[in-house]
């Protein structure tokens, strides 16, 4: 049978989707008035839990809460995703003792999840829900309910899974920033739980970058020039750090100092690297973050940073080799 033609509608695209938006964000700020006081023990009752934090929910609620699973555990929350129909059928053999469910159903009353409550109960697991029903089942049989009510979806037809959605996924992130604070996580937390990826790159610091010990092109300042150009051949930075008796930084000799001083001193190479040095070179510290490093040699124009402690000694080299590869920005 060929398709039926779609209705006719007086609305343009335009119009319908800014009405869709609209009526989401009006969902999300809904659920401002609706926080309280078992927001505050939904939180309290994850910081004590042991375990895991098990997400369940039945078609789009279960989608929401396998993205609150991935939330909470790259924030410092243990979390995994248990599908409630598959629970009942073996899979509940995820949740252990010490353990917290989360659950989300906007009715309250998803007859899998009915199922897997009435289970959870008998195993003494602490259960929380979402749901736009306070009255319902599952609001009524967990020892936590969090309320996403909202006035409609944002379906024309009020009928597919929209706003509703929307509420639960913001709420969940809402807990999931909690935690998050309450727990002190900070951005080195954060960077070893995300190790690959872009994220993860941006939260890099310079020492882990850097080229140090051997890698490092260094020379002291009584060092002869013929040395020292050998030095900079040798590492391959374009650079060479110039350190003192107690190795502390006194200035630098890069490939453009080289060229510009042979053009005027014919007898540069009978010189030590402390009399064709350039003094105080750009230094960064060892803790700070890669796109700080980044932005400090494009600000600078220049390729490389010297990385030392507080006593001024060099600890290492960072190039813009090796923060180009990265995509920081």
């Amino acid at each position: 049978m060929p398709p039926k033609p779609a209705p006719k509608t007086t609305r343009s695209p335009i119009e319908v989707a800014r009405e869709v938006l609209a009526i989401e964000a009006a969902a999300i700020e809904g659920l401002l008035p609706q926080l309280g006081e078992p927001f505050e023990r939904a939180v309290e009752m994850v910081l004590a839990c042991t375990g895991r934090v098990v997400c369940t929910g039945m078609g789009k609620s279960g989608i929401v809460m396998q993205k609150l699973a991935a939330t909470l555990s790259s924030t410092g929350t243990p979390s995994l995703f248990l599908h409630p129909a598959e629970a009942v059928h073996g899979d509940l053999g995820m949740v252990v003792p010490g353990d917290v469910v989360l659950a989300a159903s906007f009715s309250g009353t998803t007859e899998e999840l009915v199922r897997l409550f009435e289970t959870l109960k008998r195993l003494d697991v602490p259960l929380i829900v979402m749901t736009g029903n306070a009255g319902s089942t599952l609001a009524k049989n967990a020892d936590v309910h969090l309320a996403v009510a909202i006035d409609k979806e944002a379906c024309p037809l009020n009928l597919a899974p929209t706003a509703s959605t929307t509420a639960t996924l913001a709420l969940g992130d809402a807990l999931a920033m909690a935690l998050l604070e309450a727990r002190g996580f900070t951005p080195e937390d954060f960077a070893k739980l995300h190790p690959g990826g872009r994220l993860g790159k941006r939260l890099l610091k310079v020492r882990e970058l850097m080229h140090s010990g051997d890698a490092a092109a260094s020379v002291r300042t009584d060092t002869p020039m013929r040395d020292a150009i050998y030095e900079m051949s040798k590492k391959g930075l374009g650079v060479t750090a110039v350190v003192d008796a107690d190795g502390r930084l006194v200035g630098c000799i890069s490939d453009g100092d080289l060229r510009r001083s042979l053009e005027r001193d014919p007898d540069l190479l009978h010189r030590s690297a402390g009399e064709c040095l350039t003094p105080d070179p750009v230094t960064i510290p060892g803790d700070e973050l890669a796109p700080a490093a980044l932005k400090t040699m494009e600000d600078r124009r220049i390729t490389s940073l010297f990385v030392c402690d507080d006593a001024g000694r060099l600890e290492g080299i960072v190039h813009l080799h090796d923060l180009w590869g990265l995509e920081l920005f």
